[in-house]
């Protein structure tokens, strides 16, 4: 069974920043797309927002959101089985909870959230002013 653990949460002044890393166990092969979504405090019956993506080998093709691109970086490690978000110039608005996602799908671009079918069980980021 395809298992996702995230670390990488924490509490950073604006400007600052982070990564959010997600292992991947229960599956080797990269023959799948991998997300990063977030949800804002305060928005949790809205969809997670997704923020970047990264497709399945041969392509992986990546693609980040209006909101973070330009700031966010990510990419997968095929050797640690490792997905990593890394978060620079993080602003106040970044506060949330961020997610990895995993699934079988092809994501050129940013995948909505009902098509990812294996999640990681999230860690908060908190930007202060």
């Amino acid at each position: 069974q395809v298992r996702l653990v995230e670390t990488g949460g924490a509490s950073v002044q604006a400007g600052g920043s982070l990564t959010h890393s997600c292992a991947v166990s229960g599956y080797t092969d990269t023959n799948y797309c991998m997300a990063c979504f977030r949800q804002a405090p305060g928005n949790e019956r809205k969809e997670r927002e997704g923020v970047a993506a990264i497709d399945s080998v041969p392509d992986a093709r990546i693609s980040y959101s209006d909101s973070v691109g330009g700031r966010f970086t990510i990419a997968r490690d095929k050797a640690n089985n490792t997905l990593y978000l890394s978060m620079d110039n993080l602003k106040p608005e970044d506060t949330g909870m961020y997610y990895c996602a995993a699934g079988f799908i092809s994501c050129p671009e940013i995948p909505h959230s009902y098509g990812m079918g294996y999640w990681g069980v999230g860690t908060r980021v908190t930007i202060s002013p």
